[in-house]
């Protein structure tokens, strides 16, 4: 056990590097998105210069750090392996398992775009960009109240940040089309 606090630590870096991947990379395919509608030879230029961008952030950071990370939590459950027992622990298991399913949706994102093929928006990539900070938010909010009723009351919280957010996105979008320089 003395050795926990290595394994706790290791395993949060990895899961704060993770998400800093999983937060940037949409971002950088609304760019790849919105370049293909600069004429040439921008166009090219930017699609170039952001899928080595993309590949070196999937592929150096983001995606290793999924795999360091999860090797670091299971560790962590098999020195603690009564947290299997605490509810808490179980909902955030299953935001866990929705994050590896938002990350290997992205992984197929990025394939696309790799290979040039744009079959969304960037304003559905706008929107997914979110979705890696409402799985954040309701797995810290779980880890660190852990007592059912706050982690109810973290999830409602949830609930209303993806509203307000939504709300955001739509006033955004308004103002963007009012003007295209915003």
């Amino acid at each position: 056990m003395e050795y926990y606090y290595y394994i706790k630590s290791l395993h949060l870096i990895f899961v704060i590097t993770w998400f800093a991947g999983l937060f940037y990379i949409p971002r950088l395919f609304i760019y790849h998105i919105e370049a293909q509608d600069k004429p040439s030879p921008d166009k090219e230029i930017l699609s170039n210069q952001l899928k080595l961008m993309a590949n070196r952030l999937w592929n150096i950071i983001t995606w290793p750090s999924a795999i360091l990370a999860t090797l670091f939590a299971i560790w962590l459950l098999i020195l603690m392996p009564s947290w299997l027992e605490q509810g808490w622990m179980l909902v955030k298991l299953l935001f866990v398992l929705l994050l590896i399913i938002y990350h290997l949706k992205t992984h197929q994102f990025y394939k696309e775009l790799q290979n040039n093929v744009i079959k969304r928006t960037s304003n559905f990539m706008r929107l997914w960009n979110e979705g890696a900070t409402f799985i954040l938010f309701a797995v810290i909010f779980l880890a660190v109240l852990k007592n059912a009723l706050n982690w109810m009351f973290g999830i409602i919280g949830i609930v209303v940040l993806a509203i307000l957010i939504f709300l955001g996105f739509k006033l955004y979008k308004n103002i963007r089309s009012n003007n295209p320089d915003a």
